[in-house]
């Protein structure tokens, strides 16, 4: 928490078969990716719980090894589309590619969802660390830090067609004759390495201005990318130490971009599991875990670490291994959870079926949430993208246990203060920058 942010940040990451790898599998879940009605009913549960926004993750490859809530999934802007037009305040966030997208298309999608969201809308920023996503005529896969780089080059094409339009520049004078002042209608012209585009957005600026930017690497160029563009970020953290740690040295390399630190919002992915009592949190946990196939762990934890892991010894640490090229952050927190703690390959596995390297958050609504205001009053989140095993029990008993107790400590809202996702963050609305020539 920084000092002047009095109310903790909360989205819900929906994966409607559950973030538990064995979610789908526990007593009254419900489970579809592609089941519209259920996913529109969290969306509804989570803005009648005033949470800040949803937020949709997106795969461009598939295998039958993969998480449940992975294996198929609906195009995220199309669903995104859809929840428009049944909600009206909550903020809605998804996932595009700047490594397998097209900058004046990821814009237009953007700009048109917070039209038509009447300014809810919020991309997160991705580069792809799949080498498997071999379903783009590529000849090959961008290694780490091209991706970094095409990103950041994506992003400022991006932002800068969101700016084609000056706020006032359509004028629809029907008495005398003017529609668009020209003069406040700019080409982008942008010519860089990686992009050409002539621009302009065939769209007016949106209701934020721009939709809010979210980012999620954790690597030395994800964090650098963070610092530079992002307003909210999406990390992993297992204890609070390293969180704080991660969050001191994000907020002042957002500082060394001359930018306010405040409007750079923290966001850990957290899966509470919750009990009535410490006992009953840590049964349900453990019914989760035995369900695990060890198989399908297995395979998620080698893509993470880029290795064939069917030889290893699953009842022994990891040995040391070489960063793969593409995800590094999760493979760097998944061999320093083996190696500083002990961990076994198994436990490993265990762990990435559960949360995916994120923070479990196992016990009652009163100890889940001192965990989670310890965490952000210490200066390691400034809130938190929820995460939970299995819907909608997951969900439930987070917003009916655990938000009354934030909410009696002034922590978090009652009602909504304003209208769009940069109001409900505390985020400013960006300035029109004149970019290119007028047109």
């Amino acid at each position: 928490m920084s000092q002047t942010l009095q109310h903790m940040r909360l989205g819900l990451f929906i994966q409607a078969a559950g973030h538990h790898a064995s979610g789908w599998r526990y007593p009254g879940a419900q489970s579809g990716s592609e089941n519209f009605a259920l996913i529109k009913n969290l969306t509804l549960a989570a803005e009648r719980a005033r949470l800040d926004m949803v937020f949709f993750g997106d795969k461009l490859v598939t295998n039958a090894q993969e998480h449940p809530s992975m294996i198929v999934r609906f195009e995220p802007l199309t669903l995104l589309g859809s929840l428009a037009a049944v909600t009206g305040r909550i903020g809605l966030a998804a996932t595009a590619s700047t490594t397998y997208g097209e900058p004046y298309t990821v814009a237009r999608q953007f700009g048109t969802l917070d039209h038509i969201s009447q300014g809810r809308a919020a991309w997160n920023v991705v580069t792809t660390g799949y080498d498997s996503a071999a379903n783009f005529s590529r000849a090959t896969h961008p290694d780490h830090e091209l991706r970094y780089e095409v990103a950041q080059e994506f992003v400022d094409v991006v932002r800068g067609l969101w700016d084609s339009f000056e706020d006032d520049a359509y004028v629809r004078d029907a008495e005398n004759g003017v529609f668009l002042d020209t003069e406040k209608m700019r080409r982008l012209d942008h010519k860089g390495k990686h992009f050409s585009i002539d621009g302009p957005l065939n769209l007016t600026r949106s209701p934020q201005g721009h939709p809010v930017l979210i980012q999620a690497g954790s690597s030395g160029p994800g964090v650098s990318l963070a610092a530079r563009i992002a307003e909210v970020v999406f990390t992993a953290q297992q204890d609070i130490e390293t969180a704080q740690q991660f969050y001191r040295d994000l907020k002042k390399q957002v500082t060394g971009f001359g930018r306010d630190p405040h409007h750079c919002l923290v966001m850990p992915g957290v899966m509470p599991i919750i009990g009535a009592t410490p006992a009953e949190a840590r049964a349900s946990f453990e019914r989760l875990q035995q369900w695990t196939d060890i198989s399908t762990s297995l395979k998620l934890v080698g893509e993470r670490l880029g290795q064939d892991l069917a030889g290893f010894d699953l009842d022994q640490p990891l040995p040391d291994l070489p960063l793969p090229q593409n995800m590094k952050s999760r493979a760097r927190l998944l061999l320093d959870m083996s190696h500083r703690d002990g961990l076994t390959l198994r436990q490993i596995c265990n762990l990435v079926a559960g949360a995916r390297g994120h923070k479990i958050l196992v016990g009652t609504p009163s100890q889940v949430a001192e965990e989670m205001i310890a965490w952000f009053e210490g200066e390691a989140a400034d809130g938190f993208n929820l995460m939970p095993s299995h819907f909608p029990e997951g969900l439930e008993l987070f917003v009916d246990g655990v938000l009354p107790i934030l909410r009696q400590r002034g922590l978090f809202r009652e009602e909504y203060s304003g209208t769009t996702l940069r109001d409900h963050l505390g985020l400013p609305r960006p300035a029109h920058r004149r970019w290119g020539q007028r047109q």
